[in-house]
């Protein structure tokens, strides 16, 4: 009879999570069938028999919403539309998250601007509950003209930040080199619209105009699919540098001020 080792006990685990995974993520479409309004009073709706979600901020609430489901692994897409004109001072945050205070969480958050001016998109990594892995880009075009696609694909190798297929950033699996990696947790999906003008627009030097309520973003669209192993082949690699060289305005492996005594182990790989 064949040993059972301890290695072999984890290579199973890592099978069964992958697989898991793989079954839990396909799913697609009618956001009735997908998501839950959580919270804004009316403020979060469903329209056009499930096709159409949209969000909202007045000076009283914002609002927001999770997936019903959970995900361990996977490809998630889901298009917006954000809070056009002037929208200093409002946030617009996408992300996954799992429960607990030791808490795995991949962030996309899209902070408002003034009128002609373009949003931030700020980026986070959490594991284990601890984040402060900051990196925010301008985005090429205005994301509140027209619906854009926004993904997380999310392996036990990498995690991968992409705008309309394009990827602008990518956090690698290096437990190797001891960095925490999520890996273990499912997460949902959440979404919400609030005010934040005491830090979102130029560190809260530029205040919400309650004036231009109510805000409303929107979201269509809806995509998850199972995503196991993929490298950053040429191309993509090319795509990514391209972003970072022209359009990254913050990157906290570049922050001495914040970090003077040496950056996180993971920024020397």
């Amino acid at each position: 009879m064949a040993s059972f080792s301890p290695k072999s006990s984890r290579f199973i685990f890592v099978l069964f999570s992958i697989l898991v995974g793989s079954f839990v993520v396909a799913s697609s479409g009618n956001f009735y069938q997908e998501f839950d309004i959580t919270w804004g009073q009316g403020r979060g709706k469903i329209l056009n028999n499930g096709q159409l979600l949209s969000l909202s901020l007045d000076k009283t609430s914002g609002s927001g919403f999770q997936s019903k489901k959970m995900y361990l692994f996977g490809k998630i897409d889901m298009q917006l539309k954000l809070v056009p004109g002037n929208s200093a001072g409002t946030v617009t945050a996408y992300y996954m998250k799992s429960p607990g205070f030791t808490w795995d969480e991949i962030d996309f958050e899209f902070l408002g601007n003034l009128s002609g001016q373009p949003y931030t998109l700020h980026t986070n990594v959490y594991s284990q509950g601890r984040g402060e892995r900051e990196q925010q880009f301008h985005l090429w075009f205005d994301p509140t003209a027209h619906f854009h696609t926004y993904s997380i694909l999310w392996n036990p190798q990498h995690i991968l930040f992409l705008v309309d297929g394009t990827p602008i950033r990518e956090f690698k699996n290096m437990e190797s080199n001891g960095v925490p990696y999520p890996k273990k947790q499912p997460m949902r999906i959440y979404s919400s619209l609030w005010n934040a003008d005491d830090w979102a627009t130029r560190g809260g030097l530029i205040k919400t105009d309650w004036s231009k309520a109510p805000f409303s973003a929107s979201y269509r669209n809806f995509n998850a699919q199972p995503s196991l192993n993929q490298q950053l082949d040429a191309t993509i690699q090319q795509k990514l540098k391209w972003v970072h060289q022209n359009y990254m305005i913050y990157n906290y492996c570049t922050d001495t001020k914040r970090f003077p005594h040496g950056f996180p182990p993971e920024c020397y790989h």
